[in-house]
């Protein structure tokens, strides 16, 4: 993907697109992967950049939920296990199988979490990723080395995927874009343009890097932004009322020497009535989360204190060694778009099912579900579009579509098979040029080559783009991202034609935001 060309190809179409997505998020780019592989014109517009918000800041799970099957919603279960194994069928590069441990510490556990297993397994089907069963104490312990042995009776093991929700979410704009769909971050949608009936026919976008609008036509404009879904329903409609009540899940970034195994810990009922995880995610461990209601959503959510000392204390219970926030290498929050109409309910009880909205304008609005569930959202989306905006009817694909970097065998790669098949390519730049084999920090894995390859192929513009997305450096280890900030600014700053004044307010800019990352 490259910007240059994707910005020509947006403002200079001459006829009314097919689709216009609005929000570059998992479903947004969901909606454009559909539309554009079934053969209809596509045009995606991002205000930030892709994954920005809540689509970067997940739990890193693929999953059925569950703590949805103890709810008894059966068929969000149902459908997010399906769509779960399709996902690691079309993204096997980023999306694999994870054994979980759930811990038990009371007699009537083992029975009731393990029959609670066998129906998760049920409901996958063919789908299934592997067979839960009960553990013993030795055979809990053997799986998790550092678990809280007082009190310990036993476990039970249960299979879900785990996957990289920002370079899947990458990926997907990559597969996007090869089935011809046009994709624009840092391109902010600022009006929605009417015709003489009061009808939607398209948008005005202001471009932030040259600062230029444009006014996209189409014939289907679709609201996929997320939390920020009534602020553009507002847009169409000032008096419309709120779909969204979002919700803050806070994440802990741990050293891996916290969770030793390669299984992770799910906790079914904490305090607040959430579950808890303790992950192994790359080189670390990942502890979640947290559900905060909260009133104005924003691209950079803050953890509350109230919402670290609750992992932290939560995480001292299972792990025999008590985490301290010195000890803490991340710490990330992101907002969920929880379909609530604003009536005041408790965001943990709230419905992860998708919502299909059209206003009186034509306005289509997608909201709700989950990571595990973007592909169904968009078909969903997409076959709606299809009769508001009288389209010729085309069956879906992306059940099969494999998504771009498939590879099977991606582990052959070495630390650069989260690229999947594009991983040789990514090697053959970092060889190009001995500076660009160098690492960017000594405790962060990605080579500066990597920056490289972000801004020429994945439209990457700022530092924030390269460190807390790319290369995920923001997530493992927030004040090494903060000292790699210089260097990655100037080999941008050498790709991008930038000047030093340039370097100097994206470090000072990075080096702001990413503070709310570390823990004092």
């Amino acid at each position: 993907m490259n910007r240059d060309s994707m910005l020509r190809s947006a403002t200079e179409a001459q006829r009314p697109w097919d689709f216009l997505v609005i929000g570059g998020g998992a479903t947004g780019v969901g909606v454009a992967v559909d539309a554009a592989s079934r053969g209809y014109s596509t045009l995606l517009l991002e205000q930030s950049d892709f994954g920005k918000g809540t689509s970067s800041r997940s739990t890193k799970l693929v999953h059925g939920g569950v703590r949805y099957l103890q709810q008894g919603n059966i068929p969000l279960v149902m459908e997010a296990l399906r769509e779960r194994g399709r996902l690691r069928r079309n993204a096997p590069h980023l999306v694999r199988d994870l054994e979980f441990v759930v811990p038990n510490y009371v007699w009537w556990e083992a029975p009731f979490y393990g029959i609670g297993m066998k129906v998760y397994d049920a409901l996958a089907g063919k789908y299934g990723f592997g067979s839960s069963k009960n553990l013993s104490r030795e055979e809990t312990v053997q799986r998790l080395p550092t678990i809280e042995t007082e009190g310990l009776r036993g476990g039970v093991v249960y299979h879900d995927g785990q996957f990289d929700d920002a370079r899947l979410l990458l990926d997907l704009a990559q597969t996007a874009a090869g089935q011809g769909a046009t994709l624009l971050n840092y391109c902010e949608v600022v009006g929605l343009e009417k015709d003489e009936e009061g009808y939607v026919t398209g948008v005005r976008a202001m471009e932030q890097e040259m600062g230029g609008e444009f006014q996209p036509q189409a014939r289907v404009v679709i609201n996929a932004t997320g939390v920020f879904t009534d602020q553009l329903r507002r847009m169409d409609d000032p008096d419309a009322s709120s779909m969204i009540q979002p919700s803050q899940g806070v994440h802990l970034v741990l050293p891996r020497s916290f969770l030793g195994g390669t299984s992770a810990i799910m906790v079914p009922h904490t305090d607040d009535g959430r579950v808890l995880f303790a992950i192994p995610w790359h080189d670390v461990v990942v502890v979640g989360t947290t559900d905060t209601p909260v009133q104005d959503p924003h691209l950079e959510p803050i953890p509350l204190e109230e919402e670290v000392e609750f992992l932290l204390s939560h995480a001292a219970r299972y792990l025999t060694k008590n985490p301290t926030r010195a000890d803490v290498l991340s710490c990330f929050a992101g907002l969920r778009p929880l379909v609530g109409g604003g009536g005041g309910e408790e965001t943990a009880s709230l419905s992860r099912d998708h919502t299909l909205h059209v206003s009186n304008s034509g306005l289509m609005t997608i909201t709700g579900g989950k990571w595990t569930t973007y592909r169904k959202m968009a078909e969903d989306a997409i076959d709606h579009g299809i009769i508001l905006g009288g389209l010729e009817p085309r069956e879906c694909v992306t059940r099969e579509l494999n998504i771009h970097g498939f590879h099977t065998h991606p582990e052959r790669f070495g630390e650069l098979a989260a690229y999947g098949s594009d991983a040789p390519a990514v090697e053959a730049l970092i060889r190009s040029e001995p500076a660009l084999a160098e690492p960017l920090h000594p405790r962060l894995r990605p080579r500066s080559g990597e920056v490289i390859w972000a801004v020429r192929e994945e439209m990457a513009r700022t530092v924030d783009d390269v460190l807390a997305r790319r290369t995920r450096s923001l997530i493992l280890d927030a004040r090494a991202a903060v000292e790699a900030a210089p260097r990655v600014a100037a080999l941008m700053a050498r790709e991008l034609g930038r000047d030093g004044e340039w370097v100097e307010s994206q470090v000072d800019s990075f080096t702001g935001m990413a503070e709310a990352y570390v823990l004092e």
